[in-house]
């Protein structure tokens, strides 16, 4: 199958991630004709593999038991025409991502990856598309950074957006000088100063500062801002959320949509 070698860093495994990932979007896409003809039901156990140089392959499972990585999902031939084409696609791209993060762990787990090196694959993966977004179209197709001529607005104004979702406006940035010199945003949000609502934001989940380029949301009850990856809500998913709240505020306020009124 695959001609296997052995990233050991994190961004040697990051880039094998990445090339599997293109090879597949590949195939559900761009390639969709062929792979559909090649996933015949008539055919044994067929799987989708993708390669780190970008290519993608329909074939049998690995015979060696177990495999020397781990192996995509199994029978994907055998639903193709019981379904409607758009949804076999997303089924499959759904396995695909959950083997793409099997295998990049997988090479995680036996070079030792630590806590840190584990957490920083994981966030580097997590700042592409899934398969699954990119096959049902709920992918932006905006690189990385390309909403950061917004970075300048206040949160102040990003709340008067609202029609917009504040999770879709990106994290606030501020001025080392105006961080000395605070400003009304230490009073707008509960008290919290200028450091804390800009560059220097903990994410109400995990405890971590604002990276560049990270998606954020903000709970629209206790205005903490989140990783969008520590509560689970993505850039496309946020496109749906007409009010958010963090699982903290959904259990203490219920289901109820009323706004909190913001402090004085």
């Amino acid at each position: 199958m695959d001609a296997q070698y052995n990233p050991r860093t994190v961004e040697e495994v990051f880039r094998d991630f990445k090339g599997r990932r293109a090879g597949l979007v590949r195939a559900l896409t761009t390639d969709v004709e062929d792979f559909f003809r090649q996933c015949d039901p008539e055919k044994e156990n067929l799987c989708l593999y993708g390669f780190p140089n970008e290519h993608w392959e329909v074939n049998l499972p690995a015979e060696e038991v177990p495999p020397e990585l781990p192996e995509p999902a199994l029978g994907i031939n055998f639903a193709r025409d019981g379904m409607q084409e758009k949804d076999w696609l997303s089924m499959v791209a759904v396995h695909g991502d959950a083997w793409l993060l099997s295998v990049a762990f997988y090479f995680g787990a036996r070079f030792g990856f630590d806590k840190n090196d584990r957490k920083r694959l994981f966030s580097m993966i997590n700042d592409l598309p899934t398969i699954f977004e990119v096959v049902s179209g709920k992918s932006k197709s905006k690189p990385p950074g390309a909403n950061n001529h917004s970075n300048s607005k206040s949160k102040s104004n990003n709340k008067t957006k609202s029609s917009e979702p504040r999770a879709k406006q990106p994290k606030p940035q501020v001025k080392h000088e105006d961080r000395e010199a605070g400003g009304p945003d230490d009073e707008e949000g509960g008290g919290r100063g200028v450091d804390e609502e800009h560059g220097e934001t903990l994410c109400g989940a995990c405890g971590e500062s604002y990276g560049a380029d990270e998606f954020w949301i903000c709970c629209d009850i206790c205005e903490k801002w989140f990783h969008g990856k520590c509560v689970k809500i993505t850039p496309a998913k946020a496109e749906h959320i007409k009010q958010y709240k963090c699982p903290s505020c959904s259990n203490s306020y219920g289901s109820g949509n009323g706004k909190r009124a913001r402090p004085s």
